[in-house]
């Protein structure tokens, strides 16, 4: 089963791999990187860490035991107890359950590690993947979105405090 990791500065050969292989995967239900994301990816990834290390982030990667990644499930603008979720998974890896899996236990994370108590999270209408796991996880629909054209729609999942 592929690890949740937090993530760090080794990844970054990994991760641009993953991000090249998915590219027209992922544009066909988020807009799409552009090159100079690719062209400018290792100072992106150092800027990140920076930022994760501040606390304004939280990034984890899901990787494969060979060390390959399979997906990315993100906290991002953290503040005041609340965070924004963002994931997305290889399309070899789609359907098999592990964007479940790993937003559930990023949520776990965000609630004990993270402290926080709210997140959200929005998707187009017409990733009913991205749909199935927010209501999975208990994130409820909180209103309507456009997304360059495309109808989406946001979501909130309030986190208990144990």
């Amino acid at each position: 089963m592929p690890e949740l990791q937090r993530l760090r500065a080794d990844h970054a050969p990994a991760l641009l791999a993953f991000e090249r292989e998915n590219r027209a995967y992922f544009a066909r239900s988020v807009p799409d990187r552009g090159d100079a994301y690719f062209a400018e990816f290792e100072a992106r990834h150092r800027a990140l860490l920076d930022e994760q290390e501040t606390g304004g982030i939280h990034f984890h990667l899901l990787v494969a035991e060979d060390g390959e990644v399979l997906g990315r499930v993100n906290l991002i603008d953290v503040e005041d107890g609340s965070a924004e979720l963002g994931y997305r998974i290889a399309e070899k890896a789609a359907g098999r359950g592990l964007a479940t899996a790993a937003v559930r236990r990023l949520v776990e994370l965000a609630r004990t590690s993270y402290g926080l108590t709210r997140l959200t999270a929005e998707t187009t209408l017409d990733n009913p993947g991205s749909l199935a796991v927010l209501t999975r996880i208990g994130f409820v629909p909180t209103g309507d979105r456009d997304f360059d054209g495309r109808p989406g729609t946001s979501f909130e999942l309030l986190l208990d405090r144990d």
